[in-house]
């Protein structure tokens, strides 16, 4: 197997209010959208976010009827270019209906980041990484973070 996601898929409790969170409040354009049964956002160069609704879910896996844990343990990652974008971004997924977890500050990796919560318990990260680049082939370099 090539080490490499394609897609990153999450059930939610309330794919409506997600639609709402993330097309409405945030602002992003679904690649495809199946009322009532999934909801896709290209994030990344070949990779796609999917909200799945819940009980389809569990229906797809063959677990109907049982009950599907809040995603724990993980979170997502979107990285801005300054402490200022990290608490615009904040601000705006509050807006749209986020709750916030943990406000703006400076984080031990030496840059700046905070943390919410979307509306179906999905936690996302919002940093400045001075360490995290980009190559133009797409190869991520986490480096050092120089003072």
């Amino acid at each position: 197997m090539e080490q490499r996601v394609h897609f990153v898929t999450v059930a939610t409790r309330d794919l409506d209010r997600a639609r709402d969170f993330y097309v409405e409040g945030l602002g992003w354009t679904p690649t495809l959208d199946v009322p009532d049964e999934i909801l896709f956002f290209q994030v990344a160069p070949g990779v796609v976010l999917g909200l799945f609704e819940a009980e389809a879910f569990a229906a797809d896996l063959g677990t109907a009827g049982a009950l599907l844990p809040a995603p724990t343990g993980f979170t997502l990652s979107h990285n801005v270019a300054s402490p200022a974008e990290v608490d615009r971004v904040l601000a705006q997924a509050a807006a749209a209906g986020a709750t916030i977890v943990k406000s703006g500050r400076n984080a031990a990796f030496g840059g700046y980041h905070g943390y919410f919560s979307d509306p179906n318990e999905l936690l996302w990260e919002v940093a400045h990484n001075p360490g995290w680049q980009v190559a133009e082939d797409g190869r991520v370099t986490l480096g050092p973070i120089e003072e």
